[in-house]
């Protein structure tokens, strides 16, 4: 296995999300996290709250930038990280894991042919890199 898991998809804009049934587990790859920096402030919609595949669904402040977070899917918000929202500074430790953003039920599955693999996502790293 790589350094991305192989169990989820991933975007362009560097999230990622683990399906399970109709349900998504959405965070931000390793990649971007590195990126950012040290983080200080995340700001996540409520549950409840609809997201829209490719759209803007929260924020992330680190010591070096403010990064818009996009949706990997369109769903409802069906759960928050709280943990992160109260600990930014803990999306470090693991961002594919303990690190989640939000959980959503999905509401097009067709959404997922739009993402990548775990491959494709470090073929995508690899050529931003240079």
């Amino acid at each position: 296995m790589g350094a991305y898991p192989n169990d989820r998809k991933y975007t362009k804009d560097h999230e990622w999300a683990r399906v399970d049934g109709n349900a998504a587990t959405v965070g931000i790859t390793q990649y971007a996290q590195e990126s950012l920096g040290d983080v200080v402030y995340v700001e996540l919609p409520k549950v409840g709250a609809t997201v829209t595949a490719g759209q803007q669904f929260g924020v992330v402040e680190s010591t070096k930038a403010v990064s818009e977070l996009f949706a990997p899917l369109t769903g409802k918000v069906t759960a928050v990280n709280d943990a992160i929202v109260d600990a930014p500074e803990s999306l470090a430790k693991d961002p594919h894991g303990e690190g989640w953003l939000i959980k959503i039920e999905i509401a097009k599955p067709a959404e997922l042919s739009n993402l990548m693999d775990s491959d494709a996502y470090e073929k995508h790293v690899a050529a931003s890199a240079h």
